[in-house]
């Protein structure tokens, strides 16, 4: 990396709390910070992929609210928190009482994104970089925010969700309409009302759907 992330991080964003999960603060750029305004071509140049670890995302606060609302998902249990970002569902599922809890992400700045979100929550979560699609999962729950915005990601996940729920694990997504959502292969458990950033999505509020995978 041409960056230190951690000293990136700190100085590029704010520690506060997503709207929907006030319990949870995370490290969060807005619009007062640099890196809110950096172009793709900025971000290469310090060595930055497309930093979604630094925004909390409709899906994953509607994932995060349902999970502290309804711990009994996850208490006891083991989980795994898909394409984590900033660790938002991690932590939720961590404060929910589960009893361990492994983020993945295949952006290595990630990392350190949940480590320090995780610190400043007091919680201890796991992290692994590597591309788990396709691959068993020692878990008891998969937990998977705002996923499904890529057509290719998302013909990639529906037959490892699909296998993973075949296994016995409960796969929960988080999605706010998306259009690659399966919904013929989803079961509705949750509806939310989610305060985003109009200048990251197409108005200020977005109807998010928690689903099972079935």
């Amino acid at each position: 990396m041409k960056t230190n992330p951690e000293t990136f991080i700190l100085e590029n964003t704010e520690l506060i709390a997503p709207p929907h999960v006030p319990e949870i603060r995370l490290h969060l750029a807005s619009e007062a910070h640099a890196l809110w305004h950096k172009t793709e071509e900025e971000l290469e140049e310090i060595g930055l992929p497309p930093p979604f670890w630094a925004f909390a995302w409709a899906g994953g606060q509607g994932l995060a609210r349902y999970v502290l609302d309804h711990p009994e998902v996850v208490s006891g249990k083991r989980v795994l928190d898909f394409a984590s970002g900033s660790g938002l569902v991690a932590i939720a599922a961590r404060l929910a009482g589960a009893t361990e809890v492994l983020a993945a992400d295949i952006d290595p700045w990630a990392s350190t994104a949940v480590a320090l979100n995780a610190n400043d929550n007091q919680v201890d979560i796991g992290f692994t970089g590597n591309n788990l699609i396709g691959q068993p999962v020692d878990a008891d729950v998969v937990l998977a925010g705002d996923v499904f915005y890529d057509r290719d990601f998302a013909e990639a996940l529906v037959p490892w969700f699909s296998e993973l729920a075949t296994a016995g694990k409960l796969v929960l997504v988080g999605d706010p309409g998306r259009s690659y959502c399966p919904k013929d292969r989803l079961d509705q458990v949750a509806v939310y009302q989610v305060p985003v950033t109009r200048a990251l999505e197409d108005g200020e509020i977005k109807k998010t759907t928690v689903w099972r995978f079935v």
